[in-house]
């Protein structure tokens, strides 16, 4: 479906679901993202409004998957449900972002492209911001844990805010 010169995102299928599930609750990761089961993601695959991708290295390895949802959003919004490394430290998380951002705004008419990420995952805001998503807002302690109860922070980025002369919008930077 996209790809650059390092890496692909192409359809999930039902033989990548246990990779999923391990990616998703792994250690590093599930602390920063919700869980869902194989019957959820089984359901997502064959959902018109939702888009599961598997992110493939350069050796067409699985370092990742994404979620988009309301691509049938009447409201032309896109929300990236989730965005899943499970190879660290290479750049894929920044590189599928600015995939995902230049498809959003360059084969579909989405109007605004959003997502939550905790308040305690500095490192994704981070990426999120230079990527030129801006904070809307706070959800507070609006998730509950088994630790107690956790904060989400709204970010998006409008058709209108997108820096086309920056690399992070070209896919093949």
């Amino acid at each position: 479906m996209l790809h650059s010169d390092i890496i692909k995102l192409r359809a999930t299928a039902l033989e990548d679901l246990d990779f999923v599930l391990s990616a998703e609750g792994n250690e590093l990761n599930r602390r920063f993202v919700g869980q869902w089961s194989r019957e959820q993601h089984a359901a997502a695959l064959a959902d018109e409004d939702i888009r599961h991708l598997i992110v493939e290295g350069p050796a067409q390895e699985r370092v990742g998957y994404v979620i988009l949802t309301g691509i049938q959003d009447p409201n032309l919004t896109v929300c990236i449900q989730r965005l899943v490394i499970q190879t660290k430290g290479c750049g894929y998380g920044t590189l599928t972002l600015k995939l995902l951002i230049h498809w959003a705004f360059a084969h579909t008419d989405t109007h605004r492209l959003w997502l939550d990420v905790k308040d305690h995952n500095v490192r994704a805001q981070h990426v999120y911001a230079k990527a030129g998503f801006e904070l809307e807002g706070t959800l507070r302690e609006c998730l509950r844990t088994e630790e107690g109860f956790e904060s989400i922070q709204i970010m998006s980025i409008l058709r209108h805010e997108l820096r086309t002369d920056d690399s992070l919008c070209q896919p093949d930077r």
